[in-house]
């Protein structure tokens, strides 16, 4: 703390560590179970750390080192700057360094959900996707799954596919142009995904089916092209022990993660005929 009133801006690197989660392992202490996590918040004395940092009224940096989803629902609300670093290996500090400092314009995505709470998830021994990751969560996450901020801006438009009908065995291409509307250059991830609309078995709420990473200048725009095959769509058929491609219309949604939609549109598949 006294480091800290001294000071005109503060990085607080807090978060967890592989000492604490895993597996089996003999961890006996709060939030852990073997390993196993029983909360998904800071540790209590990170957390009355951070909001002793925040109370300061300094720029104050959060960066997370953590090997799974941290639910900082009160630094989303007090903190001006949240970096995830994961765990960054060796050479981690330079890379933390590169983006606080601005030589390199950060473009990761969250591949896991930030759920705000244990209570928004089913029992840990209930072993069913129900309620879990972003394609079965019906829920409001902190983070959802594709999530990740720029210090540049990219605006959507133009949404074609290549065909009006995606066929069973054939292969259609989703175009969208992204542009920098920003001031720097940078990178966006798009990506693309697909919710079943007329489909007679339980599907998840919505499915990334591709992505793709375009690095472009201020005011650039490229057109982004990302196949969709029908193959993908397909599920496991108990009845006939066959993946099964189903006659159904699908929703096409292209955006900056599965929590920012810019733009779909609604694709008939049709299916071969019995054989």
């Amino acid at each position: 703390m006294r480091a800290a009133e001294q000071a005109d801006v503060v990085v607080l690197c807090l978060g967890l560590t592989a000492r604490l989660e895993g597996e089996q392992m003999r961890v006996q202490t709060e939030g852990f179970s073997g390993g196993d996590r029983t909360r998904i918040d800071l540790p209590a004395p990170q957390e009355r750390l951070l909001e002793r940092i925040t109370a300061l009224g300094k720029p104050t940096v959060l960066v997370l080192m953590s090997g799974s989803a941290v639910s900082v629902n009160w630094a989303q609300d007090h903190v001006p700057a949240i970096l995830e670093a994961w765990y960054p290996g060796q050479a981690g500090g330079t890379a933390i360094a590169d983006v606080l400092f601005g030589s390199y314009n950060p473009a990761g995505r969250l591949p896991v959900t930030f759920y705000r709470s244990v209570a928004d998830l089913p029992p840990f021994e209930d072993y069913r996707m129900a309620g879990r990751t972003y394609r079965f969560f019906n829920g409001v996450p902190l983070y959802p799954f594709g999530h990740g901020l720029s210090y540049t801006a990219f605006a959507y438009g133009r949404l074609a596919v290549s065909a009006d009908t995606l066929r069973e065995g054939d292969t259609v291409t989703v175009s969208v142009d992204v542009t920098n509307s920003g001031r720097i250059a940078g990178d966006e991830v798009v990506q693309l995904y697909v919710r079943h609309l007329g489909s007679s078995v339980e599907r998840p709420r919505m499915d990334l089916r591709g992505y793709q990473r375009v690095s472009l200048r201020p005011g650039q725009t490229r057109t982004v092209r990302i196949p969709l095959a029908a193959s993908t769509l397909a599920f496991w058929n108990t009845a006939t022990h066959d993946w099964t491609v189903e006659s159904e219309p699908i929703l096409i949604e292209v955006g900056a993660s599965s929590g920012d939609i810019r733009l779909e549109r609604t694709l008939p598949v049709v299916a071969r005929a019995a054989r």
